[in-house]
């Protein structure tokens, strides 16, 4: 009996073994917190939509960091049990998650992001985290 038993928990740790290696990681999850994003609609001057971003600011209103938006999954969306705005996306090659305190929606004929960086240009920034 005792035989059996060994025999079975070997071929058990063989098989979560399997599986433990056929399963893909989850990848790691850049996580973030800024004060406001702004999501912004620029407007060429005959009124065509050029791109949508989202700009991501700190408590004294300068930006951090900014992307392009191609993904519904970037706009942030209300977090109703933790309170806030949470969005995630995949960002390149990386998983991340920016939560904030306010979302702004604007609609521009100039570039805000553009403007920020004669203010402070995009080497002087703090950026998103990285791996």
């Amino acid at each position: 009996m005792l035989r059996a038993t060994s025999i079975t928990m070997n071929i058990l740790q063989a098989i979560t073994i399997a599986i433990l290696c056929i399963v893909p990681q989850l990848p790691e999850v850049l996580r973030d917190s800024v004060a406001d994003v702004e999501l912004n609609s620029f407007f060429d001057g005959d009124g065509r939509l050029v791109f949508d971003q989202a700009i991501f600011r700190d408590h004294d209103g300068s930006v951090i960091a900014w992307r392009l938006v191609k993904l519904p999954s970037q706009i942030p969306v209300r977090d109703w049990a933790n309170g806030g705005y949470v969005a995630t996306w995949i960002d390149g090659e990386d998983l991340r998650r920016v939560r904030c305190e306010s979302v702004q929606r604007t609609f521009t004929q100039y570039d805000p992001e553009l403007l920020e960086r004669e203010i402070l240009p995009k080497e002087q920034r703090g950026e998103l985290s990285r791996k």
